[in-house]
Parts: structure tokens; C-alpha cells; sequence
């Protein structure tokens, strides 16, 4: 008798398996069914309704997006009230969190790299041994917009001096330049009416960068601009992680001087992402603010006169100075400006282009 009641038991039990399995398969089919109704936008031929469709489903995203972000912080909330460490954040996957490994990114305790430093062309301005001083030039044919771009780089860059081109050779020009004790030449290259290129030559010895200059932006097409000050500016290099990317650095670092003045709250910024350089010129300022105080219910404080009681509050804020422009490297070579007989620490080519995670500063 006992035998026959488990096997009725493992009967009945592979038949309720075999109802949940066929339970979850029509589940799966209907799910498959759904998703062959839900009509997309692009099935929609009809422009407006389209559009309709695309910013409903828009929408809707955004609405779950945020549920699930009130979620989150009630979940840490909760964990902080019960005294436990809430869940770690998730880092998003990013191209450049993503990018390929690289032998040549710098590390702190590198000690090759310091020595390096100590013995490379810009040491002695960067150790405050030499004062910047900048030669700034445009190539034979100017534009319109070159002038004025020049004009606005003379006010970023302190100690800099324009000089005409003329009919004068790039060499003759930068023998000039040594003669004279300049430190650096920069010569803006134009194209079809616009600026397109900057050469940066260190002087006496070199290196020479090219840059291809793009998004060029003017302090008068920029909305609510500042005007900067003779100040010397802070500079800030960011991103600039491998070999290649460090002595760039350094070779933008030397066109500046090393002791800014905090008074004019003047900051420039190149920051690299992905190998493009962005420039950003900007005017931090402090604005004091009234702010209504008010008490735990929620009603707002008066003094003894029933005249409403104000905190100042200070708050920093940026204001952009101008110009606005992109920078990115294709050549760095070895001494000073020689197309024919010049060696090359690297070149840009369209080979090495062969991932988008793939990076060079």
C-alpha cells in the first residue's frame, strides 16, 4: 500500500511540473505576441503620428527612469536611518572607461618619468628658472577671423607678442625668435577664411606640435561673456594620462607661467577627452545671496518688528571669457619646425584608427 501512494505522489508531482512548464511556455508566447503587436515608430508612416508615438514612448521612459531613481535614494535613505551601508552605485559603461589597456599610462610612483621631466626642454620654465614669453604669427595667407582669434589669444596667454608674417620663411622666423629669447612660437594656420591648424614651437630645441584647430567660438558670439582681466590665469590640464598625453601637457603648460595671480579668478582649462583637446576660458564669481530662513514647521522666522529675517548665502558661479575652441594632435616632432629633414616622436595616422576605445593622450 505504501509503495502504490508514492507512486501516486511522483504521478502527481511530474504532472504539476509538466502544468507549470506549459504555463510558462504560453507566458513566453504571449509575451513574443505582444512585442510583434507593440508598434514602433518607424513602422508608422504617417509623419505625425510618428512623432506622436515617439514622444509618448519617450515619455514613458523617462517616467520609469524616474521611479526607479526614487527608489534608489529611498532604498539609501532607509539603509542610512537603519544604520547600514546602502548598496553600491552602478558605474555606467563608458567608452572611456572602456578603452583598450595601454602600456604607456603614467603611473604616480613612476620614477623614469620624473627623471625625464627634470631633464626635458620646458624643466627650466616649468621650475620657474625661465618666464614664458610667446611669439604669435599667422601663415602667409590670413583670414578675417584669424586677427580677431589672435587678438583673443594674446589676452589668455600673458607675456605674448603678435608679429606679422609678411613674406618670411618659417625658419628665418624662428631663428628670429631664438635671437630674441623667446621661449615658445605659435602660429595660427588658416584655410578657407578660417583658422584650421596651431603649430606650437618650443624654442631654442624644440619639440614642435601640431594641432588641428576646430569649433572655433569668439567671445562675441558667446551669450552673457565675461571680459577678462591682466591677471594671470590658473591653468588646469586634466585627462592627459599616457606618455604622449603628459609631454603635451607639459608642452601647453610652457606657454604659461607658473605663478597665477588668485586675484583675478581667472582659469584656463584643457581638458582631453577621447584625443580631442577642449579649451575653455573662464571668470569664477562670488555672489552673495538673501535666503528666508524658516523653522521646523515650516514657517518662515520674523524678529521682534514682525519684519521677515534673511541670511546672506555666497554662491560660485562660472562666467565664460572666451574664445571656445577644439584642439587635436596629429604630429609631434623632434627639435624645431623641418618638413624635409625633421624626425617625428609620433604622427597620426588613419591606420591607427582601429577601435573606437582605442587612445593615444
Amino acid at each position: 500500500m505504501g509503495g502504490k501512494r508514492r507512486n501516486n505522489e511522483r504521478e502527481a508531482m511530474e504532472e504539476y511540473g509538466d502544468d507549470v512548464e506549459l504555463d510558462r511556455k504560453e507566458k513566453k508566447k504571449k509575451m513574443e505576441k505582444e512585442k510583434r503587436r507593440e508598434i514602433l515608430p518607424s513602422m508608422i508612416k504617417n509623419k505625425e503620428k510618428r512623432s506622436a508615438v515617439h514622444a509618448k514612448l519617450k515619455h514613458e521612459k523617462k517616467v520609469e527612469k524616474r521611479k526607479k531613481l526614487k527608489a534608489r535614494d529611498a532604498e539609501e535613505k532607509r539603509a542610512l536611518e537603519l544604520g547600514e551601508e546602502p548598496l553600491p552605485r552602478k558605474i555606467p559603461r563608458t567608452i572611456e572607461n572602456t578603452r583598450e589597456n595601454d602600456e604607456t599610462v603614467c603611473k604616480p610612483d613612476d620614477e623614469e618619468l620624473f627623471a625625464c621631466n627634470d631633464a626635458d626642454e620646458f624643466s627650466s620654465i616649468i621650475k620657474r628658472e625661465r618666464t614664458p614669453k610667446i611669439l604669435i604669427t599667422t601663415s602667409r595667407f590670413n583670414s578675417t577671423r584669424g586677427p580677431a582669434f589672435i587678438s583673443e589669444l594674446l589676452e589668455v596667454i600673458p607675456n605674448a607678442h603678435y608679429y606679422k608674417r609678411g613674406t618670411y620663411d618659417l625658419k628665418k622666423i624662428v631663428e628670429y625668435a631664438k635671437k630674441q629669447d623667446f621661449t615658445s612660437l605659435i602660429v595660427v594656420h588658416t584655410k578657407r577664411r578660417e583658422p584650421d591648424a596651431l603649430l606650437i614651437i618650443g624654442l631654442p630645441d624644440g619639440p614642435t606640435a601640431h594641432f588641428k584647430l576646430s569649433r572655433l567660438v569668439l567671445r562675441k558670439d558667446i551669450k552673457n561673456h565675461g571680459n577678462p582681466t591682466s591677471h594671470e590665469p590658473e591653468l588646469v590640464l586634466t585627462n592627459f594620462t599616457t606618455r604622449l598625453g603628459h609631454r603635451t601637457g607639459r608642452i601647453i603648460q610652457s606657454l604659461f607661467p607658473q605663478e597665477p595671480n588668485f586675484r583675478g579668478r581667472r582659469v584656463v582649462t584643457f581638458h582631453n577627452q577621447r584625443d580631442y583637446i577642449f579649451f575653455r576660458h573662464h571668470r569664477y564669481i562670488f555672489e552673495a545671496k538673501e535666503s528666508k530662513t524658516s523653522d521646523s514647521k515650516g514657517k518662515k522666522r520674523k524678529d521682534g518688528k514682525g519684519e521677515k529675517i534673511s541670511q546672506q548665502k555666497v554662491i560660485a558661479r562660472l562666467q565664460e571669457c572666451g574664445p571656445r575652441f577644439t584642439l587635436k594632435l596629429r604630429s609631434l616632432q623632434h627639435g624645431t619646425f623641418d618638413t624635409k629633414g625633421g624626425e617625428y616622436e609620433w604622427v597620426h595616422k588613419p591606420e591607427m584608427d582601429t577601435s573606437r576605445r582605442r587612445f593615444f593622450l
